[in-house]
């Protein structure tokens, strides 16, 4: 494995995971998708050679993680020569996949490039539910993107995100990850950001069907104790507790967006006041070191009250900054699932409204660059 080239400046640590976003095209229509509800604005990609050159430099940097996520990147050419470009820099690889387009050949070419290991994405134990979600007839196919993982010898690593729609099915869903051989299983509680904030009164549990779905998940964990690792993401609006923004704003991971725009975080682009270097025109040493968006929120000096005097404001750093714009309209706000939070009354109705039977409900909006368009037009 290479080492890194260089050190971190002093009171500043390496970014240890680089997440390539190679792109937002994707055939899935996911009603809870975390890629940006302006995504249609963003249509650019970088090039294979802006790629590698990000990934050099992150490596220079000491990332020694390498994910490559989307939209879908299989709608990346050049996906196998990056992969192998990563490889041999020496970080770990993993790819995030729905599957769609993966094939026998495909699999091996990444299997000759060093693929660490694949998570695949399912949205549901049940075609119906699955397909619905997606907007797509995907299900099948997923399955069978199963075996080929496990044929070539891959960790079987399986993510599915939760919500209202499929939470009382979660115990067939750990039924399903098991007869596929899954070793690992996330079972990851929608966060309400981007496409799922547009859909958070169809998608939130109640509070009976989440800690009955914890119940039900705690049971599989006894059972499948010795041959399957099942990680339950419990949701901040419930947990009433703030999360620590990606472990830590400009801490540990450092976004590449298909534009090449680079971020603290998957979506902070959409924080206001705030100018995101793009790799096109800057050295990733620059854009962690020396950026002003990778250094707005770092640590505790920005932080105003009830977080300034908190006592667990070295723990959660006030919560996130997206969830604190879009909930608050002010990215320097305490978070509001805090019950510090002046604001925390957005949250509490929130809940109230997933417990309400007769809530309004809306039609779900799917993601696709036609409602992207729509979208743009409505932010500012």
């Amino acid at each position: 494995m290479n080492a890194p080239l260089t050190h971190p400046a002093p009171g500043i640590g390496p970014p240890m995971w680089l997440l390539a976003e190679v792109t937002y095209r994707c055939p899935l229509h996911c009603v809870f998708c975390y890629n940006p509800v302006d995504f249609a604005r963003h249509e650019q990609e970088l090039s294979t050679d802006d790629w590698l050159r990000v990934l050099r430099e992150g490596r220079e940097l000491g990332a020694v993680q390498c994910g490559f996520s989307g939209g879908e990147p299989l709608l990346r050419d050049d996906l196998e020569i990056l992969i192998a470009e990563a490889r041999q820099l020496g970080y770990y690889t993993n790819l995030i996949t729905s599957g769609v387009g993966l094939t026998e050949a495909r699999l091996d070419a990444f299997k000759a490039a060093g693929l660490d290991h694949i998570q695949l994405s399912f949205q549901d134990s049940t075609k119906e539910i699955n397909d619905f979600l997606t907007h797509t007839r995907t299900f099948d196919l997923k399955q069978r993107v199963g075996d080929m993982l496990k044929a070539r010898g891959w960790p079987m690593v399986m993510n599915v995100v939760i919500h209202r729609l499929n939470i009382e099915h979660i115990g067939r869903i750990i039924e399903m990850a098991d007869e596929l051989g899954a070793e690992y299983l996330e079972l990851a509680n929608a966060q309400y950001y981007s496409w799922a904030l547009l859909n958070r009164d169809q998608l939130m549990p109640s509070r009976e069907q989440l800690q009955c779905a914890e119940e039900i998940t705690n049971e599989w964990k006894a059972r499948l104790a010795d041959r399957m690792r099942i990680l339950f993401v419990v949701p901040d609006y419930h947990e009433g507790k703030p999360k620590k923004c990606m472990n830590g704003w400009g801490n540990v991971f450092l976004t590449v967006t298909p534009d090449g725009t680079a971020l603290p975080c998957h979506t902070a682009r959409m924080l206001p006041g705030l100018s995101f270097p793009n790799v096109k025109d800057h050295s990733l040493r620059h854009v962690w070191f020396e950026s002003a968006g990778f250094n707005r929120y770092r640590g505790t000096g920005w932080m105003k009250e009830p977080c300034r005097s908190c006592d667990d404001k070295e723990k959660d750093y006030g919560g996130c900054r997206c969830q604190a714009y879009l909930l608050a309209g002010d990215p320097t706000a305490a978070d509001p699932v805090c019950p510090k939070s002046p604001h925390h009354g957005q949250v509490v109705a929130a809940l109230e409204n997933a417990e309400n039977p007769v809530r309004r409900m809306r039609p779900l909006v799917f993601r696709e660059p036609r409602e992207s368009r729509r979208l743009t037009e409505e932010i500012p």
